[in-house]
């Protein structure tokens, strides 16, 4: 497929991307700032016209100059960088535009998704997805970013990048810091990275148990009342998934797991408690004929009752 990443000699809509890319590098130029955001804005507003679908014309020719251009330039990693240069139309435009060539499929290829992948295995910097990621530091661009980060979660050799470099674990940092607006779009975003492939994240989890869950523990125990509760719904849906039964039971094997449980059922919000008692008592349902697990619920169902059951909790788990 090498003729994908070529560059295209017509100036049809391909010229507009490289108009494009030249007015982005101008961007920090002294003096030629605002003529090179009038005429990015342009360019980023003829690609995004390009690129809209039109019914019954998948294969459209435009669309194809438009992506072959766009990696043959790199113009990936430069608009990223460049996300928090434009103005707040053009942010607009360029997460459209970025998205659209995300999904932009050629023989049963997303010809950009294997271009984004093989540019950082082959170790070239800056990257795409990590800039995006880093981007949850800027409130103003943040709303962008992790829209498309949440359209490039969908590739699993995208999601990989994220999950595997270290700024994975500025995650547990946005979604709870700053802006509402900014640690709850972090936290989707978060979500679906955990949650959309469940062989890459058991793999992950496998390999990075004691670091993750020691950061996840923090995000039960938020003094941010949404964290708290939103961290307790993902970590049942990450726990009760077939993929991740091994850490299922690893989690559950654990006193100072079983410990935290315990402080979270007295949690003065009903909310929190009701919110824990949804997944809680299906670990019973996937290990019921487990004796040493059958234990551990009967010593932590003695201690809820000595600590006193809070409201709404059943008398069987």
């Amino acid at each position: 497929m090498s003729f994908l990443f070529g560059r295209s000699k017509d100036k049809g809509p391909g010229e507009a991307v490289r108009r494009l890319r030249e007015h982005l590098l101008k961007l920090d130029q002294p003096g030629a700032r605002r003529t090179a955001q009038e005429e990015a804005g342009k360019q980023l507003r003829l690609i995004r016209n390009e690129l809209a679908p039109v019914p019954g014309d998948e294969n459209n020719d435009n669309i194809f100059a438009i992506a072959q251009e766009a990696c043959a330039l790199d113009l990936f990693p430069i608009l990223a960088i460049c996300l928090p240069k434009l103005d707040f139309e053009a942010r607009k435009d360029s997460t459209t535009i970025l998205n659209a060539l995300l999904r932009y499929n050629v023989q049963n290829a997303q010809i950009c998704v294997l271009y984004l992948a093989g540019r950082h295995q082959s170790g070239h910097r800056p990257d795409t997805i990590l800039t995006l990621v880093n981007a949850y530091n800027d409130a103003e661009t943040s709303s962008n970013s992790g829209q498309i980060l949440k359209e490039a979660f969908k590739y699993e050799p995208l999601a990989r990048i994220a999950l595997y470099d270290p700024s994975f674990w500025n995650f547990f940092t946005y979604v709870q810091g700053g802006r509402f607006d900014t640690s709850s779009d972090a936290f989707t975003t978060f979500k679906e990275l955990l949650t959309r492939h469940k062989v890459l994240v058991a793999e992950f989890l496998a390999t990075n148990y004691d670091e993750f869950f020691t950061q996840y523990n923090a995000l039960l125990t938020s003094d941010n009342y949404i964290t708290k509760r939103q961290s307790i719904k993902l970590l049942g849906e990450i726990l009760l998934d077939r993929a991740n039964y091994n850490i299922m039971t690893a989690y559950v094997d654990s006193p100072d797991h079983l410990k935290l449980c315990m402080n979270l059922l007295r949690d003065k919000s009903k909310n929190v408690q009701e919110q824990l008692l949804r997944f809680l008592p299906k670990f019973h349902e996937d290990r019921k004929d487990d004796e040493q697990f059958n234990d551990e619920k009967a010593f932590l169902l003695k201690q809820i009752e000595v600590l006193g059951q809070p409201p709404g909790f059943p008398q069987q788990i």
